[in-house]
């Protein structure tokens, strides 16, 4: 496979590559403190505002893997792309959308585009870096996805308080423009034509099978509580684990016929990557925090786009202090820390629901806020990284590729389930009039299910540690 001979000039291609890694968090996190903003302009409903956050998430999860498929099939210069002007244009869609309906339509779009653009970047470390700088490469990665999500609230709320060119909301998704526009124009020149050693055709209606299987989860728990659950919504819900059914009998059948499944059964059921993999869906609902405590900020304190954004700094400090910390803890504490993180955060939970349950409808004391917020974030710091290497690691060699999708694609899905589910939680105890008491109590019982399921994650990545222990002591020769 063809590398690049110049030192300067892959990691030049790197740094573009990075783009596609950056982008997808920054608009999935970006958008939370403009959800009022949008509300207020094209007046959607609180199951509309969860589609614009879960409609992107969703569509992510279904396709990342489809979308490194492609890059090893058609090249993934082509693909990244390809990609990169989808996100552009679906970004165009959402920066004009009149409506609730063209906004939400152009956000699974981009959640498409983005599919496409995000694992470039990763599967071509093989390709662009000799072994020694794979890890400094690495690290950049997942840099990139932590300061994107890190900095969105921020950017988010100074970009609405500017009120660039009087665009108010709309500037979140437009600022993506110059950017796209920087890749393409300068880009396109640094960018290797690499692909997969032995890329396997797509799985298609593997692919189909899965989203028809997400959407029929997905969409009545969010439409189904604003509609006042009807026929269609609840038939949905008992359409949804045949679809489910379906998708795993076909996966079975096609990897019995030779083919390359979308996601290998039998390989998830190996020793510890089933506890793990639930683990991971139950982990990423902290998404459900930056939606409901945004609206909370913003409906019941009556805070601006910055302020609001400001209040979520301390997590972005904690979210960086983490990683830093982690190989201390990996030595004092080995596998338990990503259930330690998770019960860090837990506490965080814990302590700002006590502080709006204290003072509901009043801004909390400043530095017990900053606390909590930043105790969510440094758990965030430790669960993460950790979380995600413990469960690729369970993996053979042979299919850590496939695991590692997997897994991102189940964070990302975790991410639209919580705000799904528990943002659905979180507008049923506001009310159809909230006010800022219904919207405190709204929010304390949102963080409740958030902690909640970070300790249920929590003792699922005990168990799946200690599954895979036994397995290895059971596999070991006597």
């Amino acid at each position: 496979m063809h590398t690049t001979s110049s030192s300067t000039r892959r990691w030049s291609a790197f740094a573009v590559l990075l783009v596609g890694a950056f982008l997808p968090p920054l608009d999935f996190f970006i958008v939370n403190v403009a959800l009022p903003s949008i509300q207020g302009t094209l007046h959607t409903s609180a199951a509309e505002l969860q589609l614009v956050i879960s409609g992107y998430a969703a569509a992510y999860a279904v396709f990342l893997i489809t979308g490194g498929r492609l890059g090893d099939l058609f090249g993934r210069r082509r693909i990244f792309l390809i990609g990169v002007t989808g996100f552009g244009v679906t970004s165009v869609i959402c920066g004009l959308a009149p409506s609730p309906a063209v906004l939400i339509l152009g956000r699974v779009l981009q959640g498409l585009s983005a599919a496409a653009m995000a694992p470039q970047g990763l599967a071509s470390i093989h390709a662009l870096f000799p072994e020694k700088e794979r890890a400094r490469a690495l690290g950049l990665y997942g840099a990139a996805v932590g300061l994107a999500a890190v900095a969105a609230q921020a950017l988010g709320g100074a970009l609405i308080s500017a009120d660039i060119f009087h665009l108010a909301w709309r500037v979140v998704f437009l600022i993506n423009l110059p950017v796209v526009a920087a890749v393409l124009v300068f880009g396109l020149p640094l960018l290797p034509d690499v692909r997969g050693d032995s890329p396997a055709p797509v799985d298609r209606i593997g692919v189909l099978l899965c989203a028809l299987t997400l959407g029929l989860l997905i969409v009545p728990l969010v439409e189904g509580r604003e509609r006042g659950w009807p026929w269609w919504a609840c038939a949905m819900l008992v359409v949804c684990p045949l679809a489910g059914a379906a998708f795993v009998r076909y996966e079975q059948a096609h990897a019995r016929r030779g083919g390359t499944p979308l996601i290998s059964v039998d390989l998830v059921r190996r020793p510890g990557l089933m506890s793990g993999l639930t683990g991971v869906l139950f982990f990423y609902v902290v998404s459900a925090f930056f939606l409901t405590f945004s609206v909370y900020l913003q409906s019941a304190l009556g805070m601006g786009p910055l302020e609001t954004g400001l209040v979520f700094l301390p997590f972005g400090v904690g979210a960086f202090i983490g990683p830093l910390t982690t190989p201390m803890a990996i030595r004092l504490f080995g596998d338990r820390v990503p259930a330690m993180g998770m019960m860090i955060e837990v506490a965080g939970c814990a302590l700002l629901a006590t502080l709006v349950a204290g003072a509901p409808g009043q801004m909390p004391a400043q530095w017990p806020l900053v606390g909590a917020v930043a105790l969510l974030g440094f758990g965030q710091g430790w669960a993460l990284p950790t979380l995600v290497r413990s469960v690729i690691d369970r993996a053979p060699a042979t299919g850590s590729g496939m695991i590692a999708g997997i897994t991102n694609s189940a964070l990302q899905l975790s991410a639209a389930l919580g705000v799904a589910v528990i943002g659905g939680v979180f507008f049923s105890v506001a009310g159809t009039s909230p006010d800022p008491l219904s919207l405190a109590r709204a929010l304390v019982v949102a963080m409740t299910c958030v902690g909640a399921s970070l300790t249920v994650a929590a003792v699922l990545s005990v168990a799946a540690s200690r599954s895979g222990i036994h397995a290895a002591a059971t596999a070991a020769p006597r």
